[in-house]
């Protein structure tokens, strides 16, 4: 049972999920970017809680580009349905971003009065627009750029204090006295500007800031997680959507005493992490989907060799070079089974940008105690967007040591059958327990072996240690009882999470099954999470269902299972994911009535 999105949601007014969503678009180089991450912040001192997701065009750099927003008084991690205000810097491209930045009658879009007319497509909403002289004011106030104007607008009319407007602006300023006088002016213009559109109510702030809160995105976060995690060595080459992982890391690991290479391609870098590792060194590579189809050779040697490494893979959409700046969920199927021969691996996936830093550190912990390649699949929504959280999830305890040969062992053998599956790795130049590791199948010893025993049993000892390893409680978020339950992983957690939410509010409770461990599957695990569930729909974001068709071809899901699936670039939205569930939900409840 397929579902698909639906056109037929009634939009909501202002503000009336408890937040505004706000969206500031321009062509390359009006700093929309800048606006939208100084907004967040103005936010975050006000005491509200936010997300910003970044969206451009094909180009990557340059060209039009658009600062998606959600502000609210309690954490957010999804979009909205749709856009209560759009700011247009310029018109230039930014009808691309049409079916990303959806309108509705109360929706309000300000534009500059000398760019002419807004675009139809967004006009035939019914949103009200309003035209202001963002350039020329911008020229009369000498050094102040149009994007301080934006600022001052947004931040304006949703009730962002003007004060934490202007420290926001302040806290980030790296120019002279002058200009930042002249971009505070620009500013307060803009909230001048905003005092006379058309508002919603505005949002509770706070007098002061509240202390403990972050702000940051899903990369920087799995990178502080990768590093909380041990990793010491990163060898990566720049790529969409994951580089920004490796910037944060670079400055990073320096003062950890940890070093970054920049590799010449993604072959190279997972050949050096496996090097690193193999010389003792946990160690990291981030790529997005061309990078990790690469790196599937090198994938295979280090479960055949028994080497901990992690690649984080910000998943974009795809096949091939695909859409670089979007997001999409379509590297699963090659994440889980993508490598050459029978080659078990570990695949983790962050529930929320949050979650980034526990579960890449929880990957990097695994890998090294397993002694296993760890794929974390994170995705462009998380790694690129910005959050406001109130604090970092606690380290995860419990696991992470390396089992380490000591020298001169007895009758040491590195690939030892034992009851775990798990053997000690001996650290190169460790007198006495030299082994060779390659990529042939061997013998306990490590020496090369095409025997069928032999072949037999090291596939047994490498699937024995993942299958058998007990995950604990982090395999999934499982939340909620009732006899329908949806099964979900990655970005898609948090818009079912807030459409559950409200199907509930609607009488439809739905029980939530938010996989963070998805290689090895648990299955035993799975049968508890749904002890009671007659029916269940999976839900993701890509085009041929991917997970529904893993876990159809794991296990046994009760009854008819349902996926409701769809690719980027478009994000997964609560309202459409509510209606799909609540119409679900009835169609089940209609059938046991007929029967």
């Amino acid at each position: 049972m397929a579902l698909h999105r639906s056109d037929t949601e009634v939009p909501a007014p202002p503000g009336a999920h408890g937040s505004l969503s706000i969206a500031i678009a321009g062509s390359g180089g009006s700093g929309v970017m800048t606006a939208g991450t100084m907004l967040l912040d103005a936010a975050a001192r006000a005491g509200l809680y936010g997300l910003m997701v970044r969206t451009s065009g094909p180009q990557i750099r340059g060209g039009e580009a658009a600062a998606l927003l959600r502000l609210a008084a309690s954490p957010v991690q999804s979009l909205d349905d749709t856009f209560d205000l759009l700011l247009a810097l310029d018109w230039g491209n930014v009808n691309r971003f049409a079916d990303e930045i959806p309108l509705t009658r109360s929706s309000v879009v300000v534009g500059d009065v000398d760019e002419g007319v807004a675009p139809a497509v967004f006009t035939a909403s019914g949103a009200r627009v309003v035209t202001l002289p963002l350039k020329k004011t911008a020229k009369a106030h000498p050094g102040s750029w149009i994007n301080m104007l934006a600022l001052g607008i947004t931040g304006g009319w949703a009730g962002v204090p003007l004060q934490a407007l202007e420290a926001a602006l302040r806290a980030s300023w790296k120019r002279g006295a002058e200009a930042l006088e002249a971009n505070l002016a620009a500013l307060r213009w803009g909230a001048a500007a905003a005092a006379d559109m058309p508002r919603p109510s505005p949002l509770p702030v706070a007098s002061a800031p509240p202390a403990g809160r972050w702000q940051l995105s899903g990369n920087e976060a799995a990178g502080y997680g990768a590093i909380r995690g041990g990793v010491r060595f990163v060898a990566a080459y720049p790529i969409t959507p994951a580089t920004e992982l490796l910037e944060w890391m670079s400055p990073a690991l320096t003062r950890v005493g940890g070093t970054l290479l920049q590799a010449e391609d993604e072959l190279a870098s997972v050949n050096m992490i496996i090097g690193a590792s193999f010389g003792g060194v946990p160690s990291l590579t981030a790529t997005a989907g061309p990078g990790l189809a690469l790196m599937a050779e090198g994938i295979g040697l280090a479960v055949a060799a028994e080497v901990p490494i992690v690649i984080v893979d910000v998943m974009r959409g795809g096949p091939s070079t695909g859409i670089p700046a979007k997001s999409e969920q379509s590297d699963l199927s090659f994440a889980v089974a993508g490598l050459h021969g029978d080659a078990p691996r570990l695949v983790l996936a962050p529930t929320s940008i949050a979650d980034c830093v526990a579960t890449t550190q929880w990957a990097v912990q695994l890998a090294e105690a397993l002694q296993a390649p760890a794929i974390v699949l994170s995705d462009q929504f998380m790694g690129q967007s910005r959050a406001i959280i109130d604090r970092l999830p606690e380290p995860a305890a419990g696991q992470g040591v390396r089992l380490v040969a000591a020298a001169n062992t007895p009758d040491y053998k590195r690939y030892r059958d034992t009851a775990t599956g798990v053997s000690p790795m001996a650290v190169p130049g460790t007198p006495g327990v030299t082994y060779t590791a390659d990529g042939l199948e061997h013998t306990e010893v490590g020496v090369p072996s095409s025997q069928a025993r032999d072949h037999r049993l090291q596939l047994d000892k490498r699937e024995r240690k993942l299958a058998q390893h007990d995950y604990g409680e982090r395999w999934a978020d499982v939340e909620g009882h009732s006899e329908l339950a949806v099964i979900t992983f990655g970005s898609a957690t948090a818009p079912v999470r807030e459409a559950l939410q409200r199907a509930a509010a609607a009488g439809v409770p739905v029980r939530l099954i938010a996989l963070r461990l998805l290689a090895p599957l648990q299955p035993h695990r799975m049968v508890q999470a749904l002890e009671g569930v007659h029916e269940v729909m999976v839900i993701e974001q890509n085009h041929g269902a991917q997970l529904f068709r893993y876990l159809r071809g794991m296990i046994d899901l009760p009854g008819r299972p349902a996926s409701f699936h769809q690719p980027g670039p478009l994000p997964l939205r609560p309202g459409e994911l509510a209606s799909a569930i609540t119409a679900w939900a009835h169609s089940h409840r209609d059938e046991e009535v007929a029967a």
